[in-house]
């Protein structure tokens, strides 16, 4: 009987170990910038092309390989990083497995440049899809060149997988902000299509942040230091008042790699508890160093992932040192209350004595007389200022009473006394009333709101029912091409990250189309001199931040589904909210609006907005 189980070709091999290394160009990216920092470069370049599908390169000025060594990194687990199964527990360096170039060249044309410092000339390789088609002795500067080219280009079903080219662009510009936000003291500098997207010189931690989240960022950072025999911390924390919707930027470090950690995320967001609005999450930039041999980072495929010997005291660490930092640089409340500079005493009556008040007393004062005499409240010394009234024509106050006088005098008995009559209707409400009380409608605990019908009564909910509404508008405005603006007297300055720009200049046509009018785009900025009629200048950050949040997992690439997805974001953001108090004449107008909807049964997300409860089932619920 024939074996059943072989041994896999080195081709086949490196295919399958390629799906769990390589996913995306983010992935190659991610690989070759950390091959870049653990050579010891202190200048590196990466150039994207059609975000990574065409090419993918990083130049470095690290120390480079050798000719065996160029050769020997292409082969599968090969590395210069560990000896030893003992070494995974005391990692200093990035890339450790051994397989990334091997699996990035069984899926794309490779091209390496290397040279050492010491030797005179360098090696030339050019792989495709694991075959060795060339390799020379060349001229080359100190360092190491990778040019990734054709990603995919033999397996096309991995190709098809991958997003727009905004999506994939966002990747690369993530793990390209990750490596370099761990090594500040480090040169990177990132072109897209040949144009220039960052150029970070070396700095210290505080400006690297600001020069890759551009130059407001500074304004929002608080700093964070703490120091013990388990963790060395250190980093930035946003202040509440700047946290946004999505959780963008977040970052851990831990002794210079970045990783994801849902623990200790919810021990930054317990130290901001009370401080943040609902559904909001700060910034972080969170720098951690522990002993290499407590922590494990073999746990994940692509490393991201790291077990901790004690986490229940890291976590209660972090959480301690930024409630510390928030309430030292008085962002978080204190108990004590701020002084007020008016009740300090001033230095003209520090050395005065108090004066005592004067005590006046109507000696003349009697209670108990009939007539209580006139109080002069005027002294001697004032009286001088008084002015008597004049009273030379005082006859002329009386005249014409003594005739009424006499009539009143003379008129002996009353015959006939006349009452106004009140007129009496069969009804509280007149017929106008009653129809108004019975089509009222009335909102119930904020939330819902209750309408009288022929077979029972029908019960909205408000933000739902809302979402519905703008929505719909929203959607007319951007397929009709028929959106009003109304312009502002100053225009509003936004301050974006450079991959929120990107996805802002994607949307900017659908944006124009619902009635934004757009000034200027800048790399780091947004000037706006025109909203929408029903959006408000202070809605307009929570609107662009909410579509940003909802949109950062891909733009859909069909205009249908672009326009539809910011239709159901802009309505989800200015919807009226749970818990806002209606108007009666809102709440009609709410109501009405709502069946004018072409689908007023279910929300842009599919669910309901009304119920309704007819007659016979509000007798069903009295029934004994």
């Amino acid at each position: 009987m024939s074996s059943i189980i072989q041994l896999l070709p080195d081709h086949v091999a490196n295919q399958i170990a390629a799906g769990e290394v390589v996913q995306r160009p983010a992935s190659v990216v991610k690989e070759l910038l950390e091959n870049a920092v653990d050579a010891k470069a202190t200048d590196i370049k990466l150039i994207i092309k059609d975000a990574g599908k065409s090419l993918v390169q990083v130049i470095d000025n690290g120390v480079g390989m050798s000719v065996t060594d160029s050769r020997l990194c292409f082969e599968r687990h090969a590395t210069s990083k560990i000896r030893l199964a003992e070494d995974l527990f005391s990692l200093d360096t990035k890339g450790f497995r051994g397989e990334a170039l091997a699996s990035i060249a069984a899926i794309a044309h490779v091209e390496m440049k290397t040279k050492q410092d010491q030797e005179e000339l360098g090696t030339h390789i050019i792989i495709e899809g694991s075959k060795f088609v060339s390799q020379e002795v060349a001229v080359l500067p100190k360092g190491t060149s990778f040019a990734v080219k054709n990603l995919f280009f033999n397996i096309p079903a991995r190709r098809n997988f991958l997003k727009s080219e905004v999506v994939e662009q966002r990747h690369i510009v993530d793990e390209f902000q990750r490596v370099a936000l761990a090594h500040a003291n480090i040169h990177f500098t990132m072109y897209h299509n040949g144009s220039e997207m960052f150029n970070l010189p070396p700095s210290n931690f505080r400006q690297r942040i600001v020069n890759v989240f551009s130059g407001k960022t500074n304004e929002k950072l608080v700093p964070i230091q703490e120091s013990t025999e388990i963790v060395s911390i250190q980093g930035f924390v946003g202040k509440p008042e700047f946290a946004k919707k999505n959780r963008g930027e977040q970052f851990f470090f831990v002794n210079d790699r970045f990783i994801k950690s849902g623990y200790l995320h919810h021990a930054i967001m317990s130290a901001y508890e009370g401080l943040l609005k609902d559904g909001c999450q700060p910034s972080y930039f969170i720098y951690l160093n522990v002993p290499p041999n407590t922590i494990d980072i073999n746990i994940h495929p692509t490393k991201t992932e790291i077990k901790f010997d004690d986490e229940h005291a890291l976590y209660a660490i972090l959480r301690s040192s930024i409630k510390h930092s928030l309430g030292q640089f008085n962002v978080a409340p204190v108990l004590d209350f701020d002084r007020d500079s008016n009740l300090d005493t001033p230095y003209d009556y520090q050395n005065k004595d108090a004066s005592m008040p004067l005590i006046q007393v109507d000696a003349a004062f009697n209670p108990f007389s009939p007539e209580k005499p006139i109080k002069n409240s005027y002294s001697s010394s004032s009286s001088s200022s008084y002015r008597k009234p004049d009273t030379s024509h005082w006859e002329g106050l009386y005249v014409g009473l003594k005739n009424t006088t006499e009539e009143f005098s003379g008129m002996t008995e009353i015959t006939e006394m006349e009452f106004e009559s009140e007129e009496v209707t069969g009804s509280l409400f007149n017929e106008r009333e009653v129809e108004e009380k019975i089509n009222a409608t009335y909102q119930i605990h904020k939330k819902y709101i209750v309408s009288p019908i022929k077979s029972g009564m029908v019960i909205l909910d408000q933000q739902r029912a809302h979402q519905r509404v703008l929505y719909e508008q929203f959607l007319t405005n951007i397929t009709v091409l028929q959106a009003s603006s109304q312009q502002l007297l100053f225009p509003l300055h936004l301050y974006f990250s450079p991959g929120e720009i990107e996805l802002i200049l994607e949307l900017q046509e659908s944006l124009v189309q619902t009635g934004f009018i757009f000034e200027e785009i800048n790399s780091d900025s947004i000037v706006i001199s025109g909203l929408p009629v029903n959006v408000t200048e202070s809605e307009v950050s929570i609107l662009l931040e909410q579509l940003l949040s909802d949109l950062q997992d891909g733009i859909p690439e069909n205009s249908f589904s672009q326009n539809d997805s910011i239709s159901k974001s802009m309505a989800k953001s200015l919807a009226v909210k749970t818990g806002t108090l209606l108007t009666e004449r809102e709440q009609e107008n709410l109501v009405n609006s709502l069946f004018a909807c072409r689908e007023p049964g279910v929300s842009p997300f599919n669910k309901p907005t009304f119920i309704t409860m007819s007659v016979e089932d509000i007798d069903k619920k009295f029934a004994i």
